[in-house]
């Protein structure tokens, strides 16, 4: 199928920015030249996928292969997969907006389990068969990856192959050998037992889940004796493969909307509720030079105003106090701050919060994970509550006003003491900033995870949650305080499908029928659903989240994650007995099994190499002269939003141009104060899905640009695709209080309604028109006649409509006047195009 065509559909939806595709530097690729074509997805909204940092990685690494190409796929909201269905369209890519199955191969990114429902939606928004063994020769082939691959028993039915750990170096094994199976011709059941013998691909169906008559789980037996069992992939190197790509800068608004660096992978600190420091082991610590030289290149190339450090345990990095004064000597000179999302209590310094500090103050959040030591002994948290003081008490004094403190219940062996040392906790927190902070107070319920300690411990059950949140609101209720909770029915799910056998595809296909759709969302999550379909299939949810006896085979027990089962057993023994287990980057082996000490062991960078020298000199930012305030020239931008670029927000628009004009590395004059902002004036906020060739912005500089049409073309080059600066001239801020815009407002050729001169006749004619506008959600009565210049109509399908525009009185969108002054019906104007071609201050 070709390139499908959305503009009248995405008119139609809200937030249309995250389906347009018009990120600066994605990578646009010739289809037909391609030898093989590979769509990335990530099972939710794009601003939760466009967060994550791995799927980005691979989608650059694909890329750099001129015979290969990646796209990338998310998860549609419930408007838009509604509209696709009532148009009889298939889910696209945003690249190309090719249908998904067209693509080679479909990688579906398993990164928590409530998203599951939403890669049923993707497969069958594909037009593909949802299980593997119903899907034929001519579809893609669906291949899985992320944390979840290794306990993805409940949704192995709906994939091809699996593959489990990193996938730098194993993704390209892959594609060479589906792309060999594609040139030769093979057939699926030809390719499946090759893929198998790839290090660390798991391919489902050649595994087979036995059960007892009463349903219980007597082993899962390989149906191949000849391959091998499935064992995580482990990168040695993370320099080795790191992309030199420009990362993707998103044209709307995403969760964690800033450059991600990652410095480390693996964390072997040893909480043993902890997967992720299982699932990533060894430690691989990237060189500090490159880390920096990368850090630095990337924001050129993106032009965020923020950086994080991205690591299980960032200030775990050896050589975080060197990387974090460079780092900052040089962001602070460029205005960008710095925030290290993954600190530890104990490695987070009073040296490093004032370099935080310099440009602007992030998040500051600590994670004791439990309330008293004791407990924290058992989980092998490894810090103290003399730790976590000392470094809230330096937050507060640095000038953090509100600290966050994440927590679980339901640990194994807690006690009533246990969970009231949570809220008795936060209250040294907040008494460490001497009563003029605030502290939010996060918890949820343990969920205990496979391939690690506490892996057959019990889960607590949805009353047991509620009534420790019910405690802790009563515990918590100073307005000092905020609490916040995982909703414990969530929790629920979640326990269910991680430690979930093969039986629960069942279960995730007839919710999914019913509707299930973005468990992970509060607004979208429904466990009645859930239960109702369990109860059809005679499932017994609650018996997923009991203890596991000790002989009692797992659903997860094929697939090899690298670490011994005896150390796990170990550690629980330890756990039970309080003792404590050193970091082995610090103390020695812990002798999990997983080093080989040849390949695969501990990278740690404990010293800067580059120039040898291990205090860093700082790089000054340049100041301006003393007893001279800087220069402010002004200019006056016109541009023009045209395409996709309608489909942004106002908001999104400001911040495309804020980040071109770092890219161009345009001297913005900035305000004075605490939080130094840009001076950049922007004109009225335009109606989305409005295109227009008469946008306005002003802003200030302390340098005059030396050839102002040489930087507008230099500007446009770092604009994504609908917008273009079509004047750039010096000028003044002042813009007269009444503006005359006109407007071209065009109608699809079908569809009844049109535009009527007598009736556009007579609107000039009366003194008054008054209408019905929504605004906030709620109906208003609003007079536009007086709003209204011109009104000429210039065939049945176009409209030019001329609006005075006042900053002091109500607005009306072009669209919204047009619709009541000709009757036309809703969905009509929902397929009308709209132009703004002028604006003229108003006589």
């Amino acid at each position: 199928m070709d390139k499908i065509d959305l503009d009248a559909l995405l008119a139609g939806i809200a937030r249309p920015g995250r389906y347009c595709g018009n990120e600066f530097n994605a990578v646009r690729k010739d289809w037909a030249r391609a030898d093989l074509r590979l769509a990335l997805i990530f099972p939710d909204l794009y601003e939760i996928g466009m967060s994550h940092q791995g799927l980005q990685i691979l989608y650059h690494l694909v890329n750099a292969r001129p015979e290969w190409l990646a796209e990338r796929a998310y998860a549609p909201d419930l408007d838009l997969e509604a509209a696709l269905r009532q148009a009889g369209l298939p889910l696209f890519s945003l690249e190309s907006r090719r249908p998904l199955a067209d693509f080679d191969l479909l990688g579906i990114t398993l990164p928590y389990e409530l998203c599951y429902s939403n890669i049923l939606t993707i497969l069958d928004l594909a037009g593909l068969p949802l299980r593997a063994a119903e899907r034929g020769e001519g579809h893609p082939l669906v291949i899985g990856g992320g944390p979840c691959a290794f306990h993805p028993e409940p949704v192995a039915d709906f994939f091809d192959a699996i593959l489990l750990g990193d996938g730098e170096e194993a993704l390209p094994e892959i594609l060479t050998l589906v792309e060999r199976a594609k040139r030769e011709g093979w057939r699926r059941l030809e390719l499946l037992p090759r893929l198998a013998r790839v290090a660390g691909v798991y391919v489902p169906s050649f595994f087979q889940p036995r059960y007892d008559g009463q349903g219980s789980l007597l082993g899962i037996d390989k149906l191949h004796p000849d391959l091998p069992l499935p064992r995580r992939r482990v990168l040695a190197d993370l320099d080795a493969v790191a992309s030199q790509a420009p990362p993707l800068v998103p044209a709307t608004r995403i969760v964690h909307d800033r450059l991600g660096v990652e410095i480390a992978r693996g964390c072997t600190r040893g909480c043993r509720f902890c997967q992720a420091g299982i699932i990533y082991r060894p430690v691989r610590e990237r060189d500090p030079e490159k880390v920096l030289a990368d850090t630095l290149r990337k924001l050129e190339e993106s032009g965020f105003d923020e950086v994080a450090l991205l690591s299980l345990s960032t200030g775990d990095y050896a050589c975080i106090n060197d990387l974090l004064v460079r780092l900052m000597d040089a962001l602070a000179a460029r205005r960008v701050s710095l925030s290290l999302p993954s600190m530890r209590v104990g490695t987070l310094t009073r040296e490093m919060m004032e370099q935080i500090r310099r440009v602007r103050k992030t998040g500051f959040t600590l994670a004791p994970e439990a309330g008293s030591e004791r407990l924290r002994r058992v989980i092998n948290k490894g810090i103290s509550e003399a730790d976590l003081l000392a470094a809230a008490t330096s937050a507060f004094s640095l000038g953090w006003q509100l600290i966050k403190l994440y927590f679980m219940f339901g640990l194994p062996t807690e006690t009533e003491e246990d969970m009231a040392a949570i809220p008795e906790l936060a209250g040294k927190v907040l008494r460490a900033g001497s009563g003029r902070g605030q502290v939010t107070v996060s918890s949820a319920i343990f969920v205990p995870k496979p391939h690690t300690p506490f892996e057959r411990e019990p889960q607590l059950g949805i009353a047991e949650g509620f009534a420790r949140i019910d405690f802790l609101k009563e515990k918590l209720r100073n307005k000092k305080f905020k609490l916040k909770w995982h909703d414990p029915r969530q929790s629920f799910l979640e326990g269910v499908f991680c430690r979930g056998d093969r039986r629960l595809g069942l279960l995730l296909e007839k919710a999914w029928c019913a509707g299930a759709r973005f468990d992970s969302w509060s607004d979208h999550f429904n466990l009645e659903r859930w239960q109702a379909a369990a109860a059809e299939l005679g499932l017994d949810l609650d018996s997923y989240l009991r203890r596991r006896r000790d002989d009692e085979p797992l659903p997860w027990d094929h697939l090899d994650v690298g670490v011994e089962r005896r150390f796990l057993v170990e550690e629980y023994r330890k756990a039970l007995g309080e003792e404590y287990t050193p970091d082995c980057r610090v103390h020695g082996c812990a002798k999990c099994g997983l080093c080989d000490f040849k390949r695969v062991k501990p990278v740690v960078f404990r010293e800067w190499r580059g120039g040898g020298e291990q205090v860093p000199k700082q790089v000054v930012s340049p100041a301006d002269p003393v007893g001279k305030p800087p220069l402010a020239v002004g200019y006056r931008l016109i541009y023009a939003r045209r395409a996709e670029a309608r489909l942004l927000g106002h908001l999104e628009i400001l911040q495309i141009f804020f980040r071109a004009f770092r890219r161009v590395g345009w001297p913005l004059s900035f305000s004075q104060g605490f939080n130094p902002a840009p001076k950049v004036s922007f004109g009225p906020a335009l109606p989305l899905g409005t295109e227009s060739l008469a946008e306005f912005l002003w802003l200030e500089l302390t340098l005059p640009l030396a050839d102002p049409e040489a930087a507008r073309h230099t500007l446009n080059r770092q604009l994504p695709v609908g917008l273009e600066v079509v004047s750039l001239r010096p000028g003044g801020r002042a813009q007269a209080a009444r503006q005359l815009s006109a407007y071209r407002i065009t109608l699809p050729e079908a569809g009844e309604g049109k535009f009527d001169p007598q009736v556009a006749a007579d609107l000039l004619a009366n003194a008054e028109f008054v209408m019905t506008v929504q605004r906030k959600g709620r109906d208003r009565t609003l007079d536009i006649r007086p709003a209204i210049h011109d009104c000429v109509v210039h065939g049945p399908g176009e409209l030019e409509l001329v609006l005075i525009q006042e900053a002091s009185r109500p607005t009306v969108k072009p669209l919204e006047a047009a619709g009541a002054c000709f009757g036309l019906a809703p969905g009509r104007l929902r397929a009308a195009r709209v132009l703004k071609l002028w604006s003229k201050d108003a006589q």
